[in-house]
């Protein structure tokens, strides 16, 4: 997916970079269902994040990127803790209690977290956005009230806190110094996936046996396609399409990972999931339309 960085991007590099995104990150809520079999929670995103740091690191030194400031490692850790240790951590906890599909559907409301996070900063909606964030809370207070939701309080209120971390992380992060978009990317995954060790750690997480070799391979997957492959398309559709387009994940992701979840394992999300999870994304694409007319 290289582009000459003065000519517009192809259509069919457009379309494999949103595939990509669409795919897999849809994918990652079954893979950590399916890495929770063997791994605790915290550990199991820590080796993630460390393992896809340390190749992408090197490989971005290896051709030339220049490292991190000490000024922009501090700023890394702090996106790292809210993005990686508790948007990422908390999906993974959450999952040890409810299904993959409803996780997905749960974090959907980000974009909505985003920008009320946005209002807090001064940054005034439009009537649209706002018609949109009235909406897809409405559908957040709906998902509470699912029956799988109410069954488990430690996975209602992981899924409640992890989107607004990731969302808030999102939006602390900008006008920030960071290194360039790919190594930013890297440092926070390193310095998150860090602190998830350190978590795990404390809170007596062990690896006391030989995790079975799916779990291990989920795990791997997530590493190289969740979060090497997945972000570094995202970053690219960040700097060659709208944001409209690039952020779509947020509404395509979830269907797809209700999909999986009932085709590979099983799964049965209820109606109250999926009629929170049509309002959620009413919301979010009222959003992204009003922010992209400007209306």
């Amino acid at each position: 997916m290289k582009q000459d960085a003065a000519a517009p991007p192809t259509a069919l590099a457009v379309a494999i970079a949103l595939t990509s995104v669409y795919l897999v990150w849809g994918s990652t809520y079954l893979a950590i269902r399916v890495g929770l079999e063997g791994y605790p929670p915290f550990l199991m995103g820590s080796l993630r994040f460390l393992a896809a740091s340390a190749v992408f690191y090197a490989f971005l030194r290896w051709r030339g990127h220049a490292p991190p400031t000490r000024a922009q490692w501090k700023n890394a850790a702090i996106m790292g803790l809210f993005m990686m240790l508790l948007g990422n951590g908390l999906v993974n906890v959450a999952e040890q209690t409810v299904s993959s599909g409803l996780a997905a559907v749960a974090v959907a409301s980000m974009p909505l977290w985003a920008g009320l996070f946005g209002v807090l900063r001064g940054q005034n909606p439009s009537r649209g956005e706002w018609l949109g964030l009235v909406i897809g809370f409405g559908g957040v207070v709906w998902l509470n009230f699912d029956g799988e939701m109410q069954a488990s309080l430690v996975g209602m209120v992981a899924l409640l806190l992890a989107p607004i971390a990731w969302a808030f992380g999102s939006v602390w992060s900008r006008g920030r110094d960071l290194p360039a978009p790919f190594m930013s990317t890297a440092a926070q995954m390193l310095c998150g996936g860090a602190a998830m060790g350190v978590l795990g750690l404390l809170m007596g997480e062990r690896i006391t046996e030989v995790p079975p070799m799916k779990a291990t391979l989920a795990v791997g997957y997530l590493a190289a396609f969740g979060s090497i492959i997945g972000f570094s398309a995202y970053v690219w559709l960040l700097h060659h399409v709208r944001p409209a387009l690039a952020t779509s994940y947020a509404y395509v992701n979830p269907p797809i990972a209700v999909l999986l979840g009932a085709l590979l394992l099983g799964e049965r999300v209820g109606a109250d999931a999926i009629g929170a999870m049509a309002v959620i994304l009413a919301g979010v694409v009222i959003i992204t339309r009003a922010k992209a007319r400007g209306t």
